[in-house]
């Protein structure tokens, strides 16, 4: 399989591309929580004030027609327990938002569990919002005897949410098999230094350290009872369960200086088991150990909900090995993918913006020079651009937008823009940072108005650079409204720049890009270059 990225619906792709029992491991974070509003209630249509008060978040689907057709589809799918649990929740619930989220989730859930092998694991990754409802649609879906873990995720160490209330700093995540014949690799944690303190007190003649355990059966295992005579020449006497090893392992044991003798002739032989070859503490279903993303943070790239890529590589090393496929349905800025490549496994990433897949592109390429995978779904040609357009104006502007280089301007939000949808920074001089704006136009028809509504833009932002982009041709008096608005000169470049330049969409695919000197890195951060198959300690 190659890699690949989708741009779409994740459920229409999942149906259309994703075969059966295909993947090995699915990790998925719905962007329910993404800009958390905590005093949100959600309320039934006609304002019932009985509605239960559901905390959530801003971002969350409505209750629509759409979600109306993914509770039929659940109705419809033949999976007995997750249609009668989802029309238990409804009765409970009423048809408000939390619902609809609820309902666009189940449907998808239902196809999850369909592309998942039977060895095959899936992550859902929450916040405490929804999580309880979660869980039961997972259990719906998969059965709850194939729930395996709720695992708390520290988040962040601090919160500001404290004044009325315990801070929040945790995120869940469940997980949950197809089959009890799973993947799982134990990993461990490093011992901390009191552990060490208290357990590994002992030292071998050369220095190394070590803990003593006991090598008596914890059940009673008769064909294991033999006296046993050691190297210093003392005979021990099996304890009445007998011998965790046979006598051909402790005599083996006893070669390799792996026995501790005790002082007293009545104690119990012990093993000597090696600080330097203890693997450490086994991995509980608290993480606290993963450092979040602070804003000063390397690995960090603007993306809202970005989550450690030590987070990812966890969940990737623990449930899949090297060449399986990780499935991530809401891929956003590609952090389960970007663990995957570094893991060498294969990958397949869906997201709903073509911003997201445009940022995914540009991270794997930073930092995997060479790597090759497939994209689908975004533009490749001026007839797929120009359907775009016609689909969604917001899509195709950010997705132009991230062609030059540039950022959304005010993030990925829809409204009312003043002009503006993308801004390049950039160091004409390679120190004071100026900014051009971009404006995207992607219909078929453009005037001179577009271009002076730009122009004042820039005279409104002291901008010193302007970037139209156009899916139509310019008319002869859009280019000489905008070669009037002058040239801007950079002293240390000795050259001048069109002030106000327009590009056409067909120019984009030819490799055109906006003429500004010296580009700011920070307007278009780079991931850093990975170092592959490094993962956390196994077995």
């Amino acid at each position: 399989m190659t890699n690949k990225l989708f741009y779409g619906d994740n459920l229409d792709v999942l149906r259309e591309h994703v075969a059966s029992e295909s993947v090995d491991l699915v990790y998925l974070d719905p962007p329910f929580n993404s800009n958390a509003n905590y005093n949100i209630l959600f309320k039934s249509k006609t304002g019932d004030g009985s509605d239960a008060q559901i905390e959530a978040f801003e971002d969350t689907w409505h209750w629509n027609d759409k979600a109306e057709d993914a509770f039929d589809q659940v109705m419809r799918s033949g999976r007995t327990g997750a249609s009668e649990l989802l029309r238990a929740m409804r009765g409970f619930l009423g048809d408000n938002d939390m619902m609809a989220y609820l309902a666009m989730m189940a449907i998808r859930l239902i196809e999850l569990h369909r592309v998942l092998k039977g060895t095959g694991s899936l992550y859902l990754h929450c916040d405490p919002t929804a999580s309880h409802y979660l869980k039961l649609l997972l259990d719906g879906v998969f059965g709850a005897e194939n729930y395996r873990n709720e695992i708390i995720w520290k988040r962040t160490s601090a919160h500001a949410d404290a004044s009325r209330n315990l801070a929040a700093v945790h995120d869940i995540i469940f997980r949950y098999t197809k089959t009890d014949r799973a993947i799982w690799n134990q990993i461990y944690r490093p011992y901390d230094d009191a552990y060490v303190a208290e357990h590994f007190v002992h030292l071998d003649p050369d220095g190394r350290r070590f803990r003593r355990s006991d090598l008596v059966s914890p059940s009673v295992r008769p064909n294991l009872r033999y006296d046993y005579t050691a190297s210093n020449g003392r005979t021990y006497k099996a304890h009445e369960n007998g011998w965790k090893v046979s006598r051909p392992v402790m005599e083996q044991l006893d070669r390799e200086n792996r026995l501790f003798f005790p002082a007293k002739e009545e104690a119990r032989l012990r093993k000597k088991v090696y600080f330097d070859e203890s693997p450490g503490v086994p991995l509980t279903d608290v993480w606290d150990d993963l450092r979040p993303i602070h804003a000063s943070a390397a690995e960090r790239l603007g993306y809202p909900t970005q989550k450690p890529l030590s987070l990812l590589e966890r969940i990737i090393s623990a449930s899949s090995n090297e060449g399986d496929v990780v499935l991530d349905p809401f891929c956003g800025c590609g952090t389960a993918v970007h663990g995957a490549q570094k893991l060498g496994r294969q990958w397949i990433g869906i997201d709903i913006t073509h911003l997201a897949i445009s940022l995914i592109e540009k991270r794997l390429k930073d930092a995997f020079p060479g790597i090759a995978f497939e994209v689908h779904g975004t533009p490749k040609d001026l007839a797929s651009a120009r359907d775009l357009a016609e689909r969604d104006k917001y899509q195709f502007q950010w997705w132009a937008v991230s062609m030059v280089d540039a950022l959304p301007f005010g993030g990925k939000k829809k409204g009312a823009d003043g002009g503006i949808d993308g801004i390049i920074y950039f160091r004409p001089d390679g120190k004071r940072t100026e900014k051009a704006l971009v404006s995207v136009k992607g219909g078929g028809n453009v005037s001179v108005n577009m271009i002076r509504d730009l122009h004042s833009a820039m005279e409104r932002e002291k901008a010193p650079i302007g970037v139209f982009i156009t899916a139509a041709l310019p008319t002869r008096p859009m280019e000489a409204e905008a070669a009037g608005v002058g040239r801007f000169e950079s002293e240390v470049t000795g050259r001048t720049y069109p002030r106000l330049q327009i590009i056409t969409l067909a120019e984009l695919f030819q490799g055109r890009k906006p003429d500004i000197p010296y580009v700011d890195p920070a307007s278009v951060k780079r991931a850093k270059r990975e170092e592959t198959g490094r993962q956390e300690r196994l077995i």
